[in-house]
């Protein structure tokens, strides 16, 4: 069902990308658990006081207690979700849809590979390249931590929040998926698969700001991912996170299903 050196070719492509973006979320990574010290929470703190509207829209919560709290509050309300966000889109648009639109999709079909060979190994591709993000955001925070501030991380309930992210993850790589299996125009791929989870983000920030709007976070999948929820072992959260991973699978079943029985124009 999958084809070997298709995988192959397309994560070799993946590979400069994925080193960009992975390069860019060390800096953040370093950085913010570098910062990591009582009294620049404190600062941070009084930070918050200042623009409350602006650190409650991005997921930033007063108050760290521990160093996974301050990671959850300074990493996964924003950082550790636009910047894989923005390389799905990207990546998952190219998989599929730029294939159709420069017609190269004709070569891929005129080997002896059948249609669901090419759309199943396509969408291994996008699910490994994520895997490997998480993977590699995960082994980054706990050397650093254990370099830091080595006793103070809870490694295992990281490694819970960290699975439930990836769920995340894996939901936002289906809807780009299945936009890029989908429209044959690589304008309206890029449109569905990149606008709906920056406009669910916009909603997942404005629900966070004030009481007012606190109801559209029922109408943002964003509200799934509960990082806080996991950490604390709140049952709750394991199922949202449970949820999202079904809806991947989901979604990326209806790409395969999408992309195997539309007419393709090649």
């Amino acid at each position: 069902m999958i084809n070997g050196s298709l995988y192959v070719r397309e994560m070799k492509k993946s590979i400069k990308i994925l080193l960009i973006f992975m390069a860019v979320l060390t800096m953040y990574v370093v950085m913010i658990i570098d910062m990591y010290d009582p009294k620049m929470v404190e600062t941070l703190n009084n930070f918050y006081e200042i623009m409350p509207e602006l650190m409650d829209a991005v997921g930033m919560v007063l108050g760290a207690t521990s160093l996974l709290s301050y990671i959850i509050s300074y990493l996964y309300g924003f950082i550790l979700l636009v910047i894989p966000m923005v390389f799905l889109i990207i990546r998952g648009n190219a998989l599929i849809a730029k294939y159709n639109d420069t017609g190269a999709m004709s070569v891929l079909l005129a080997a002896p590979v059948k249609r669901k060979s090419i759309v199943v190994t396509q969408g291994l591709v996008l699910i490994s390249c994520i895997a490997i993000i998480a993977l590699y955001t995960t082994c980054l925070e706990l050397i650093m931590a254990h370099m830091e501030f080595k006793g103070q991380l809870d490694s295992i309930e990281l490694l819970k929040v960290n699975i439930a992210w990836l769920c995340l993850m894996l939901f936002i790589a289906g809807v780009c998926f299945l936009a890029s299996c989908y429209f044959q125009d690589m304008r309206f791929s890029l449109s569905f698969g990149a606008g709906i989870p920056l406009v669910m983000y916009v909603m997942q920030m404005l629900a966070n700001v004030g009481d007012k709007a606190k109801g559209i976070r029922y109408l943002t999948f964003f509200t799934l991912f509960d990082a806080e929820g996991i950490a604390a072992g709140e049952s709750v959260a394991v199922v949202k996170a449970a949820v999202l991973l079904i809806g991947a699978i989901i979604l990326f079943t209806a790409g395969c299903v999408s992309f195997c029985r539309k007419d393709l124009s090649v």
